[in-house]
């Protein structure tokens, strides 16, 4: 288990890959972190009720947000009338405030190379070395009422969603700022941190997506862990009533993941975030589990056309419960 969790994401190889969208706009905000970049689409009716974020994975880029990327989930909710809000970068940080800055055995940020990839960049500098990062505090604080300040959109009954780390943290979001997102998807999943094998899979990931230590993010045994896992803080998403849509594919591929070292890795992701996330509706089911709906494909890897269905499925359900 502690290998897939720190691959690659698999390239969907679908057409609905987007790229820059010129309609998109930078929307700078000052920060702890300092100046983040976040993309926005407006609603095509020109409202300011209807906001939703949405939330990269692991290996977020610093240019462009992957949903923009790779899928035109943008374009579709701005048709449904919807404001779309996409933060850039925060890779491997789970979007969660650190502990510290990723450093390893004390040597500071900027003393190894900035090139290459994964272990290659753990004494670089960069997001999250130079400085400690802090995107819960951006999201539902900096973020929000700037976007309130300055476009005037609504600061509150908002929706989140994301991908593997992104889903696991639009959970933690609606969790511990129901006033601010009343309803949360999460795609593929680690729903179940605190299962055997699982805090150390997670170090392996962040580890080769970037060169973080995750004692960095949340010291060994710590509270933090705690805070961040869906399994343990869902009688929160249970008492506030949050909407919640929870989705993880079977990890069999499609007929657009043809035969690939990536496919298999995306398999192998796939088919872990599956059993967190039927862990997670279990546990759910235990404490009523009425605010949420399931949807468990039959097929379906670790990959970007996977999360582009998966959208088009959850759209409805987005539109009717925010705003």
């Amino acid at each position: 288990m502690l290998l897939p969790l720190g691959i690659s994401i698999a390239g969907s190889g679908a057409t609905a890959a987007a790229g820059f969208n010129p309609a998109m706009f930078d929307f700078w905000v000052d920060s702890g972190m300092g100046p983040i970049k976040t993309r926005v689409l407006r609603a095509a009716d020109g409202n300011t009720n209807r906001v939703v974020y949405a939330l990269d994975g692991l290996r977020a880029p610093e240019t462009l947000s992957g949903w923009e990327i790779e899928t035109n989930v943008a374009e579709q909710m701005a048709s449904w009338n919807i404001n779309v809000v996409m933060p850039v970068g925060g890779m491997s940080s789970f979007y969660a405030d650190w502990n510290a800055t990723s450093e390893f055995l004390g040597i500071p940020a900027g003393s190894g190379s900035n090139s290459g990839s994964g272990a290659m960049n753990a004494l670089s500098g960069g997001p999250g070395k130079s400085y400690r990062y802090q995107w819960e505090t951006f999201l539902t604080q900096n973020l929000r009422w700037a976007l309130r300040d300055r476009l005037g959109f609504n600061p509150y009954g908002n929706g989140v969603f994301g991908l593997s780390m992104g889903g696991s943290a639009a959970l933690t979001l609606a969790a511990y700022h129901p006033d601010q997102f009343r309803f949360a998807g999460s795609y593929s999943g680690f729903l179940n941190n605190s299962a055997p094998g699982m805090r150390e899979a997670i170090r392996v990931a962040m580890m080769d997506a970037g060169g973080y230590n995750v004692d960095s993010m949340a010291p060994p045994w710590g509270p933090q862990w705690l805070r961040m896992d869906p399994f343990v803080f869902a009688p929160n998403l249970a008492q506030n009533g949050t909407r919640l849509w929870i989705a993880a594919a079977s990890g069999l591929p499609t007929s657009q993941d043809g035969p690939s070292f990536n496919t298999l890795n995306g398999m192998a992701l796939e088919t872990l975030a599956l059993a967190n996330t039927r862990a997670f509706q279990v546990r759910m089911a235990t404490l009523g589990g009425g605010n949420a709906v399931y949807d468990f494909p039959t097929f379906g890897i670790h990959a970007w056309n996977n999360w582009q269905d998966e959208f088009s499925r959850m759209l409805p359900d987005l539109s009717a419960n925010i705003g």
